[in-house]
């Protein structure tokens, strides 16, 4: 391969680069970035960076000496994808040709209807999101957020931190059930009583009141939830609209096998906007986390720079972390497939448990509330199980 284009240039694009330069590529590399910052790190934008308890300078994910002579087109949003020739077409009306291309567009924050224009209504998924978001919270007030997963949490657990009043609203029964499971959902989610935060769960927002600013969140009960800010953390949509008609299969992301390739020779995915085919669960699905993005390239990058002749492995179980009114939240695996869960060590009202999901009596998920030891020790079981 002469060029290669990584389309897109945060934590999942940088490292499909890198992986590139470590496996022997020294062909021409582009990176193509929609946002004009260099990559940076985003767990710490709902959680130290929010806080102010660090600046943009500790977010850069490059260090000085790192050089992967690579040209970067920084502020350039992808447009669509041809393949003859094979290249990237952009916004601007340039297009970028390449023998292999890897798609790492990731993905945008959900946003509901008639949040646009009314101030003080945010998501939290970019740099400039948390820049604009932590100079609200400085103000102090009635915060509201609107969802109960991870994003909603970290923030609520910072902003209450910060002094404000923090209401959490969230349509399901039970906060954290799609990835935890409703038991350890449950368990998790009283850390927002613990410390002073209000938690309306199994009742949707209708809507948001205020004619220039923000004043109030609408509930279909016909509740009223005052608010001086408000985040909406209702999930993410995967980046991958630009691939309509390219040939490319598209299905709650990019559909790809188990090492990132997708239907298309030559192009791979990885990070949030990749369906991969997880063979232990005998299905795919996307993988929203940090170590996904980092780990993931490694296989991609061998399977492009092979045509596809690579033997594709068996990815990591998915893992993710959390911190939380200074609990330390870790989970890997996938709960969904686990017929039954058991507190192994700790105790639930102590939120300090080790939590093992079994399936027919086989080790599927792992949960750790403050118990990284024991935590890890399981995740690298899960990690030696065979499918």
């Amino acid at each position: 391969m002469r060029t290669v284009a990584v389309v897109g240039a945060s934590l999942a694009g940088l490292s499909a680069a890198r992986s590139l330069r470590k496996q022997g590529y020294d062909g021409r590399l582009v990176v193509i970035g929609d946002e004009l910052h260099r990559p940076y790190d985003r767990p710490p934008l709902s959680k130290e960076f929010l806080a102010g308890g660090i600046g943009e300078a500790d977010l850069a994910l490059e260090p000085d000496d790192e050089d992967l002579q690579a040209e970067w087109l920084l502020g350039a949003r992808a447009a669509g994808l041809d393949t003859t020739p094979r290249a990237v077409r952009l916004t601007d009306g340039r297009e970028v040709r390449a023998d292999g291309i890897v798609i790492a567009t990731g993905a945008s924050a959900r946003t509901l209807p008639g949040m646009d224009g009314l101030a003080g209504v945010h998501t939290l998924r970019t740099l400039d999101d948390a820049r604009a978001l932590r100079d609200e919270l400085a103000g102090g007030g009635r915060l509201v957020v609107i969802g109960g997963g991870f994003i909603g949490a970290e923030v609520a657990s910072t902003a209450r931190a910060l002094g404000l009043d923090v209401t959490i609203v969230e349509a399901a029964p039970t906060p954290l059930a799609g990835p935890l499971g409703a038991a350890m959902g449950g368990i998790v989610s009283a850390l927002h009583a613990d410390h002073g935060v209000r938690l309306l769960c199994g009742v949707g927002v209708k809507g948001l009141s205020g004619e220039t600013r923000v004043d109030a969140v609408l509930m279909e009960d016909g509740r009223s939830i005052p608010a001086d800010i408000v985040v909406v953390g209702v999930g993410a949509r995967p980046c991958v609209d630009w691939l309509a008609g390219s040939g490319v299969e598209l299905d709650d992301g990019v559909k790809c096998g188990a090492d990132g390739r997708t239907s298309l020779a030559g192009v791979v995915a990885v990070g949030d906007c990749a369906s991969w085919y997880d063979p232990r669960a005998g299905i795919h699905r996307r993988v929203e986390h940090w170590t996904g993005a980092r780990e993931r390239p490694d296989a991609a990058v061998a399977a492009l720079l092979s045509w596809g002749e690579s033997e594709p492995g068996v990815p990591r179980p998915p893992y993710f972390w959390s911190d939380q009114y200074g609990v330390k939240i870790q989970f890997a695996g996938n709960a969904s497939r686990a017929d039954n869960v058991t507190i192994e060590e700790g105790a639930a009202d102590d939120r300090n448990v080790l939590a093992v999901y079994r399936r027919a009596g086989h080790p599927v998920a792992v949960l750790g509330m403050n118990q990284p030891r024991l935590f890890m020790r399981w995740r690298k079981q899960l990690a030696a199980n065979t499918p």
